[in-house]
Formats: C-alpha cells, sequence, structure tokens
C-alpha cells in the first residue's frame, strides 16, 4: 500500500514540475518569499557548519542553495520519490548528490523534509498517518544528529483548508516525536504560515 501511495504522490508531483517548471509552484508552493521561510526554519537544526546534510523530499533542489551560503561545509544529499524532479535538479545544480533511489541514501548528520507530507490527495486520513508515522521513523533512522521537517497546522482558519491536504495536530506531532524518536523536540508555530516546523535533535552535545 506505502509503494502504491508514493507513486500517486510522485505522479502528482512531476505534473506539478510539468506544469510550472522548477518553481515554487512547480513543487506546489505559493511562492519564494515562503519557501525560504520554510528553509530558515528548517535549517535551524543545523548546529555546525560540517558534516553531512539530507534534502529528503529535495524537489529542484532550491533548498541546496540556501544551505550553501549558511552552512558551506556541509556535503548536501538530495531525494525525491519523483524522478522527474531529481532530474531537474541535477540540471540546475550538476555537482550535487542528487537520488530517487531510497537504497542508494546513506545515514546523514542532518536531515531536512519540507512539504512531504502535505499531499493525501484522496487517500483515507488513517492510511496517510500511518505513512506519515513510517516515513517518520524511515528519517529517524537516516539521521544521526538532528530531524527537521514541517506540516501544514490544524489550526489553520477553515475556510483556507482544502479536502485534499493534510492538516495535523502540532500536539500529537510533539508527542509522537517524543516518544518514538527524541527527547528533545522543538515545535516553531510563530512564522506566520499555516503550518509549523519540528526540530528533533537525536544527539545532544
Amino acid at each position: 500500500m506505502t509503494g502504491d501511495l508514493r507513486r500517486v504522490v510522485a505522479s502528482y508531483y512531476a505534473d506539478k514540475l510539468a506544469a510550472h517548471g522548477p518553481t515554487p509552484a512547480g513543487v506546489d508552493w505559493n511562492g519564494e518569499a515562503s519557501q525560504h521561510l520554510r528553509f530558515e526554519q528548517l535549517l535551524r537544526i543545523v548546529d555546525r557548519d560540517t558534516g553531512t546534510l539530507l534534502d529528503y523530499g529535495c524537489g529542484y533542489g532550491a533548498l541546496a542553495d540556501v544551505a550553501a551560503r549558511r552552512h558551506p561545509g556541509l556535503r548536501y544529499q538530495g531525494f525525491d520519490i519523483a524522478p522527474e524532479m531529481v532530474e531537474a535538479a541535477r540540471r540546475l545544480h550538476p555537482d550535487l548528490e542528487l537520488t530517487s533511489d531510497p537504497d542508494r541514501l546513506e545515514p546523514a548528520d542532518f536531515t531536512v523534509a519540507s512539504g512531504i507530507f502535505n499531499v493525501r490527495l484522496d487517500h483515507d486520513p488513517d492510511v496517510w498517518q500511518a505513512y506519515v508515522e513510517e516515513t517518520l521513523d524511515t528519517l529517524a533512522g537516516l539521521t544521526r544528529r538532528g530531524l527537521a521537517f514541517n506540516m501544514l497546522t490544524s489550526y489553520s482558519d477553515p475556510e483556507r483548508m482544502r479536502d485534499d491536504l493534510h492538516y495535523a495536530d502540532p500536539r500529537a506531532v510533539f508527542d509522537h516525536c517524543k516518544r518514538r524518536l527524541s527527547p528533545h523536540v522543538a515545535i516553531l508555530h510563530d512564522y506566520g504560515l499555516y503550518e509549523f516546523t519540528v526540530l528533533v535533535r537525536l544527539e545532544v552535545s
């Protein structure tokens, strides 16, 4: 079931890329300003300028440039379930390490995941929730020091919420991460978007 779900989501993003190209709209975001604001929250997990960074759901590689400016000593690896996204990222960033094959991923010091839990489409909410939790376990297994991810918030204005998107309760996500992943968890819910970012520190200096 998980494999079928991922194929549907990958096809959705491939269609967005085909329609809009390697732009924020091509990865289903509203614009560049909000995209960079998200990146700033996610990169708060990085507490050193050396090591490795895994961008899980890298799209066309937009975060790579921001990460390189903020932490030039980090080695970047990008992964996306949509091969079309990886090809677009390769065209823009020919020197980066990029893949759509999960078997090629190596554990990184830091992992970030932007927007990968948002597009539920017509999947059953319980099935999607199981997918989210399974993916979080996968991300934790690929991470040595710190994991950051974002999710649309259940505190969004009701009139703005869409039936095909997943809106998570920040309290439930916090509780899951504390119980399953690490005692060191922070929620960022104050940066002006209808979402929140979770920082999970797996190793504390």
